[in-house]
């Protein structure tokens, strides 16, 4: 739905934005990562046919976002296609395409969030069912962290989007899985989502007889080294499948919501997708989130855009692909901070205390 605010006040707030954005004033850095997800390699159907229902990042697109300085790149991928069947072996040219990507990124020195894009699902099974029991996604993940095992700059994003589920029911698989990462000894930053899609804005809310805040603060790891994975879109839904950003007062107070959780339960979190296009409202919305993260540096690790990839179409509204005249707008609106660098420290990577 379009807003109904005036063409003129939305001129308005978009050359007070440029103003802002050109000032070459840099203040804190904005989180340890700063990144997009680069999209594609979850495309099509399954298994699909790889150069033609999926693919992975382009060597110009790679390079393209390292130039611009983001550190870190959010890579979805299908688990059907890395593992052809539960409790199988990891399918070797799909890994191979995986771990070509990965170490293209960290030649730029880009962190890689390694995205199960599953949705708490294989072939459209719920993980945690008779169907897809949980220890079949602790099986691949085991599998995965033998082959990624602290390498450096190699994340592990334990799912996207879990959907349909109680948080009751999302709990035990993803202690599973951690549990079997850990037991491969790799000590991997590990990324946990709650369920509804963890959004930040229901982090609270009652889903199904619990929250995702009552709820998955009972995750354990035994390494220490995981964050809470949220994401948060500003359209009227927060959907992330509109075009224009109503609710972007809405997004930042959740994102504060979530700064007070984290803060007082002794933990960090991590924005794993959020995103608008390229009007004023959403431009300024996403400045303003950024902006609560970089404030809140104690808590928050940083932030991946939603999102990138070789074949968005260009028609996308929040796709921030360049076009053949250049960059998109939404980057601007995502460095009005500095951005981090590998040699950066980290210091929200080491405040977190075992509970």
């Amino acid at each position: 739905m379009q807003s109904t605010r005036s063409f003129a006040g939305r001129a308005a707030r978009l050359l007070a934005l440029t103003a802002c954005l050109s000032t070459g004033v840099q203040p804190a850095l904005a989180g340890c990562f700063n990144g997009v997800n680069i999209a594609g390699a979850e495309f099509g159907t399954i298994p699909g046919t790889f150069g033609k229902e999926y693919t992975y990042p382009s060597k110009e697109t790679i390079d393209y976002f390292a130039g611009k300085g983001f550190n870190t790149v959010r890579l979805p991928f299908r688990w059907e296609r890395i593992q052809r069947r539960l409790n199988g072996p990891l399918d070797t040219e799909e890994l191979a395409r995986l771990k070509e990507s990965v170490e293209a990124m960290r030649a730029h020195g880009q962190t890689v969030i390694l995205d199960l894009h599953n949705y708490a699902r294989y072939n459209e099974k719920i993980v945690g069912t008779k169907d897809v029991p949980q220890a079949a996604l602790a099986d691949v993940w085991s599998r995965l962290a033998k082959v990624f095992a602290n390498q450096k700059g190699v994340v592990f994003g334990l799912m996207n989007e879990p959907f349909d589920m109680p948080p009751t029911a999302w709990l035990p698989p993803a202690n599973a899985a951690i549990a079997a990462i850990r037991k491969t000894g790799a000590k991997n930053l590990v990324l946990v989502p709650g369920v509804s899609w963890t959004g930040a804005h229901s982090w609270q809310a009652d889903i199904g007889g619990s929250s995702n805040a009552s709820t998955m603060i009972k995750v354990r790891d035994t390494a220490n080294n995981m964050a809470f994975e949220v994401h948060q879109y500003l359209d009227g839904d927060f959907s992330g499948t509109k075009d224009d950003c109503p609710r972007g007062d809405d997004a930042v107070a959740a994102l504060r919501s979530m700064t007070d959780w984290f803060r007082a339960n002794k933990t960090r979190g991590f924005l794993g997708e959020f995103g608008g296009s390229a009007t004023s409202d959403c431009m300024i919305g996403l400045a303003r989130m950024v902006d609560v993260m970089a404030e809140a540096k104690d808590v928050w690790i940083g932030w991946t855009y939603w999102a990138a990839g070789d074949w968005w179409s260009p028609d996308e509204p929040l796709n921030v692909q360049p076009t053949e005249s250049g960059d998109r707008l939404q980057l601007r609106a995502l460095t009005t901070r500095k951005l981090a660098r590998e040699e950066d420290s980290c210091p929200a990577l080491d405040a977190v205390k075992p509970r």
